[in-house]
């Protein structure tokens, strides 16, 4: 999903930090899953808490969906909460995104070159 920046009213870098965070919500999830299983719940209140931006339910919980289909996560249920761990693919998704973390980094520092 890509946005259109408006800026009358809005603050520019506040639009560019929940763009960026939507954009890599996938790696989000993925990095912070293999510190410990978390919840959709806990999912958004870690991305509220750590950038000052609420997505919504509807965007992590069809995320968390989608990377359980691509066998990138495994859900389970822990009484009335379900929990996501990474699965081993998941894993190594994580491995080759931390080892292109430069190239992504060159990437995004390029784009905002004059």
């Amino acid at each position: 999903m890509i946005e259109t920046i408006h800026v009358k009213g809005r603050n520019i870098l506040q639009q560019l930090r929940k763009r960026t965070i939507k954009n890599f919500m996938d790696f989000l999830i993925l990095l912070n899953l293999r510190k410990e299983p978390m919840s959709g719940y806990d999912m958004i209140t870690l991305i509220f808490e750590n950038f000052g931006f609420l997505p919504s339910s509807g965007s992590i919980y069809s995320m968390l969906y989608a990377l359980e289909r691509e066998n990138l996560i495994k859900g389970y249920w822990n009484g009335k909460k379900r929990l996501y761990t990474l699965t081993e693919e998941g894993e190594n998704v994580v491995k080759i995104s931390l080892a292109l973390s430069n190239t992504i980094e060159g990437l995004i520092q390029n784009i905002f070159k004059d």
